[in-house]
């Protein structure tokens, strides 16, 4: 009855302008309308539906009451803080640094927090996470640490690769013996004691182990230290890099800043560094190395020492040149282990001695010696017209000096068959996995990938590895897709870096999954904040060229989405919020699913006033409260010191060092005169 005259329509989503009426229903759900006249006095209201605006009362209420409640127990706290040190500072000082000294956490032996992980950033959160701890004393306790990562592999998480592990201190270590001073006598058992929350358990049990411990330690588990050391006791760790094999040492700077240079130059010494060792020998066996490092020029060992080249490069080939001399018989076969420090392959040997050959006994003829010579002692000795050292070859069809010509390169020189075959008659019988005219290639000496040969997806020919259909890499490691480098826009990496392994590897200056993001770059909200404005609502910057500067651009009105991280949330210039989606078609195209405005009261002047004004009210409020009860607490003083004063219960009695100030002196010639009776 009361709007018969006027005619509501409900307007979806409409562009607003300065002609529509905003208003608030009395539960506050805020509405726009536009009011057209028609002939006859008849009223036309174009209602947009309802927008609930958000309530910031709760918020402005619990904000402030918060910042209160917090400033009061701040202030309480800070004054009962000061009090109680005050009150205790000097209370048991000594006992209270040495049950809890100065640190944000006690001291430990050793923690193992984080197993090995390709994951950058878990390493790096848990790095952060770290508190800062300390030494009761200036020597650390380091050698517990090195053995225990050393010793639990399978805690530590090592894999089958090479293996290096990077040691930081700025000050000496403790050895075996050091214990006895903690009362600790039993020495390290050289065993894993990792508890299920990574620390090392025994400490308070075992012994500081000793240098020729770790050694071992980190020799059987083919572990590589770096010794990251500043430059006062730069001198100690040298020293101890000599008694521990294929380690390396580096001056750390005092602020820290060079520590990845500082890896990176150990790690390339440790890898040009080509170290050949052996097993415990058996008694009466003496072993000498002989080392070939690239060139034609071999360097003799010191017999029972460790063959090794230094300065090797990618690619290059080393020889080492192993002799063995027995001066006992072995009482049965004896294995022995060769491995090169810091790689996972090993080589037996199985070693024998012929003490009991007859050398009367001769067989003749011999299957040994090809049935052409006879055995004896363990050596052919060849017929007439036979060469060789199994007689296999015949004088007649082969000249002797061609018998190790055709086994050696072009000039000559050389060892026969490369040092990897026997030469047969002018030609070589390779050895293992070695192949080629001259033995010259050895078919396990390509890259690994996780310790495997080609990572298991190619075949090893001459040191090189040819990888089956849709591998890439040295080593096979990489997968031919390139899914993962493609973005929806069907560009490689987005135009800024090369795919590798099916990973970007992006240019300068630019990173992330796609190589699309860069310190200088705009967001893609930011980017099509703009076009989502003026597409949706008609309003913004580009309001005025909107069909001409987002040509490129479909933008659609979503009804009520539910919204995800995905959506980016802007505001327009009249403070108004919405949200929209950014989805790229192919073909560079974009669409922008946009959500209706929604524009939320602005309380920010509200809740800092009425925070700011509860805060000031609060301290005003606390300083009043002390100083009325130091009055009060002052005036209850000041009455009970009068009520004594006026009230004295004291006894009375003269003063024995008082001195009257009044004194009588008698004339001793004076003479009273008499009275008259």
């Amino acid at each position: 009855m009361a709007c018969a005259h006027t005619n509501v329509t409900l307007a979806l989503a409409p562009v607003l302008d300065d002609g529509w009426c905003k208003e608030r229903t009395l539960d506050n759900q805020l509405f726009f309308f536009l009011v057209e006249e028609e002939a006859g006095g008849r009223v036309v209201l174009r209602v947009r539906p309802q927008e609930k605006g958000a309530d910031h009362t709760q918020a402005i209420v619990l904000g402030c009451v918060g910042g209160i409640v917090a400033v009061g127990l701040v202030l309480v706290l800070a004054y009962r803080l000061s009090v109680e040190i005050y009150d205790r500072r000097e209370y048991k000082r000594f006992e209270k640094e040495r049950q809890q000294p100065n640190w944000k956490q006690p001291p430990f032996s050793f923690h193992h927090v984080l197993s090995l992980t390709g994951d950058a950033k878990a390493f790096e959160r848990e790095v952060g996470r770290q508190s800062v701890s300390g030494n009761l004393d200036s020597p650390e306790g380091g050698f517990d640490a090195i053995l225990q990562a050393a010793l639990c592999q399978e805690q530590i998480g090592w894999r089958n690769v090479s293996r290096l592990l990077v040691f930081t201190s700025d000050d000496t270590f403790h050895t075996a013996g050091d214990g006895k001073l903690g009362g600790i006598f039993m020495p390290s058992d050289g065993h894993c004691h990792l508890d299920s929350n990574g620390l090392y358990s025994r400490s308070p049990e075992f012994d500081y182990p000793s240098v020729g411990q770790v050694a071992q330690a980190l020799s059987a588990a083919n572990i590589q230290p770096i010794f990251a050391v500043t430059s006062a006791t730069l001198p100690v760790y040298q020293e101890l890099s000599k008694l521990i094999p294929k380690s390396a040492v580096g001056e750390l700077s005092e602020n820290s800043s060079n520590v990845v240079q500082l890896i990176m130059d150990a790690y390339n010494s440790l890898s040009s560094t080509v170290t050949l060792e052996h097993s415990p020998l058996p008694p009466g066996v003496h072993i000498s190395y002989e080392s070939q490092c690239g060139g034609h020029e071999k360097r003799a060992g010191e017999p029972g020492d460790r063959g090794q080249c230094n300065h090797v490069r990618i690619n290059q080939t080393v020889n080492f040149l192993v002799t063995f001399q027995a001066t006992r018989c072995l009482p049965g076969p004896h294995f022995l282990k060769f491995r090169a420090l810091g790689f996972s392959e090993e080589l037996t040997v199985e070693l024998h001695t012929l003490c009991d050959c007859n050398c009367n006994d001769t067989q003749l003829p011999a299957p040994h010696c090809s049935d052409h010579g006879h055995l004896q002692c363990g050596v052919c000795s060849c017929d007439p017209g036979r060469l060789g050292r199994l007689c296999e070859c015949s004088e007649s069809e082969l000249s002797s000096p061609d018998l190790e010509s055709g086994c050696r390169g072009p000039n000559g020189t050389g060892p026969l068959c490369s040092g990897k075959g026997r030469c047969q008659c002018g030609h070589c019988s390779c050895s293992g996995q070695s192949s080629g005219r001259l033995c010259e290639c050895d078919d396990a000496s390509c890259e690994r990938h996780e310790g495997v040969l080609c990572g298991g997806f190619g075949l090893c020919q001459c040191g090189v590895c040819h990888c089956h259909a849709n591998r890439t890499g040295r080593a096979c490691e990489c997968s031919g897709d390139m899914d993962g480098c493609v973005g929806p826009e069907g560009r490689l990496c987005s135009g800024h870096g090369h795919c590798k392994c099916n990973r970007c590897q992006c240019l300068d200056g630019y990173y992330g999954a796609l190589c699309d993001q860069c310190p200088g770059c705009k967001t893609p909200c930011e980017r099509h904040r703009d076009c989502a404005e003026c597409g949706a609502f008609g309003t913004g910057v580009l309001a005025t060229n909107c069909s001409m500067a987002c040509a490129h651009t479909n933008v659609t009105l979503a009804l009520a989405p539910v919204l995800d991280d995905g959506w980016c949330k802007e505001r327009t210039l009249d403070n108004q919020l919405f949200f929209f989606l950014v989805e790229e078609e192919a073909g560079g195209r974009v669409v922008l699913r946009v959500r209706p405005q929604e524009k939320g009261a602005d309380h920010t002047q509200a809740i800092v006033l009425g925070c700011v004004g509860g805060i000031v009210a609060v301290g005003l409020v606390l300083v009043l409260a002390y100083r009325l009860s130091v009055e009060i607490y002052d005036r209850r003083e000041y009455k009970r010191f009068e009520k004594e004063r006026q009230q004295p219960n004291w006894k009375q009695d003269r003063n024995p060092l008082y001195k009257s100030a009044v004194t009588t002196i008698i004339n001793p010639r004076f003479q009273a005169p008499e009275s008259p009776l």
